[in-house]
C-alpha cells in the first residue's frame, strides 16, 4: 500500500463528492489486498467511510454540501481524505451518532444486523454461536443477540478478548486455545447443539462449526480470517444432521435503496437506544493504513478501528 496524491475531480450525474472524516478498518480490506477477494489493480482500499459532502452532481436530490453521511459499500474508496461516490449509496447520519461511530460502524453494523434479522431470525430464548466474539462484527453481534433475547456463546482467543466479550453480552465465552469449543457448546447446550453458528474464522473453525450445530442447524460463514473454509459436501451436509449452510454479503442484502434504508435505519435505532454500543478501541491515521492492516492481521485489535485523515 502506498500513500500518494491523486485528483479527485467533480462528481458526475447521480454522485457526490465526500470529504471523510473517518474511514473504518474491516478484515475484508485485507482480502482485496492479498487478492483473496479479486479486483481490478491498482485500487484505492476501503468499504466504509463517514464525512462531510462537498458537492453533489446532476440529478442528486435530498443531499446537499454540508451533510453528515456515512456508507458500507462497493465502489471500494475509504481509504482517501475525498473521493466520488454515487449518492444512492450513501446514508445521512443521524443526530447522536459521531462521524467516527459512523464510520466503525456501518458495514460491521448492517452485517450484524442481516445475520441476525434476515439471514437467521434470532428469537428470544434461542443459544446462538458467535465465532471471534470480540472482534469488530463479535462485539455487536453478541450485544445485538442478547438484546433479542438470545443466550450467546462465543469463542475468542485470549482471556483478555473473553472479558471483553463478556462484558457486551456474551453469556459464555470460549477461549478456544485453551479447551475445545465444541466440546463447551455441547456441554453448555447438554447435547442439544444451537440453532446457528455465525462463523467469520472460516478455516480454523471448519469442521467444528457444523459440529455445534443442533439438526437442522445453520451454518452462516461469513469471513476468513485464519483462511477460506474448504469445499463442503452437501451429502456432509445430511449426514451431520441436515444442516443449512449460507454464504452471504452485505452488498446482496443491501443492493435496493429501500434495502440500505430498511438495514441502516435498523442499526442507527440500536445504536442511539442504547442496547449496542459501538466502542472504537484503535485509530490510526490514515497515512498508517499499512500497520493497522499488520495489526489486524495479527489479531492485536478487538472491536472497531477508524483511520483518520
Amino acid at each position: 500500500m502506498r500513500w500518494e496524491e491523486v485528483e479527485v475531480g467533480d462528481p458526475g450525474k447521480g454522485e457526490l463528492r465526500l470529504r471523510h472524516t473517518a474511514a473504518g478498518l474491516n478484515y475484508i480490506d485485507t482480502y482485496h489486498r492479498t487478492g483473496l477477494y479479486k479486483l481490478p489493480m491498482p485500487l484505492t482500499l476501503g468499504m466504509e467511510g463517514a464525512g462531510v459532502v462537498e458537492a453533489v452532481g446532476r440529478g442528486v436530490t435530498g443531499l446537499k454540501p454540508g451533510d453528515r453521511v456515512a456508507y458500507a459499500t462497493m465502489p471500494l474508496g475509504s481509504y482517501s481524505e475525498a473521493r466520488l461516490i454515487p449518492a444512492e449509496r450513501v446514508v445521512k447520519i443521524p443526530a447522536g451518532i459521531s462521524d467516527e461511530q459512523a464510520a466503525s460502524m456501518m458495514l460491521k453494523g448492517m452485517t450484524a444486523c442481516y445475520l441476525l434479522r434476515e439471514t437467521h431470525r434470532v428469537a428470544k430464548g434461542e443459544t446462538v454461536l458467535v465465532h471471534a466474539a470480540a472482534g469488530g462484527v463479535g462485539l455487536i453481534l453478541c450485544q445485538w443477540a442478547k438484546h433479542l433475547g438470545a443466550t450467546v456463546i462465543g469463542t475468542v482467543g485470549t482471556d483478555a478478548k473473553a472479558r471483553l466479550a463478556r462484558a457486551h453480552g456474551c453469556d459464555h465465552a470460549i477461549v478456544y486455545t485453551k479447551q475445545s469449543f465444541v466440546e463447551r457448546v455441547k456441554a453448555i447446550t447438554k447435547g442439544a447443539g444451537v440453532p446457528v453458528a455465525y462463523d467469520s474464522v472460516g478455516k480454523a473453525t471448519y469442521p467444528g462449526s457444523l459440529d455445534c450445530l443442533a439438526p437442522r442447524g445453520l451454518w452462516v460463514s461469513f469471513g476468513n480470517a485464519s483462511g477460506p473454509a474448504p469445499p463442503v459436501s452437501p451429502i456432509e451436509l445430511g449426514q451431520r444432521g441436515s444442516l443449512y449452510m449460507t454464504r452471504p454479503s452485505l452488498p446482496h442484502y443491501t443492493a435496493t435503496r429501500k434495502a440500505l434504508d430498511r438495514i441502516a435505519g435498523e442499526l442507527f435505532r440500536v445504536v442511539t437506544s442504547g442496547a449496542v454500543k459501538i466502542e472504537i478501541n484503535q485509530r490510526y491515521a490514515l497515512k498508517d493504513a499499512a500497520k493497522a492492516h499488520r495489526d489486524l492481521e495479527a489479531r492485536k485489535t478487538t472491536g472497531s478501528t477508524v483511520l483518520l485523515p
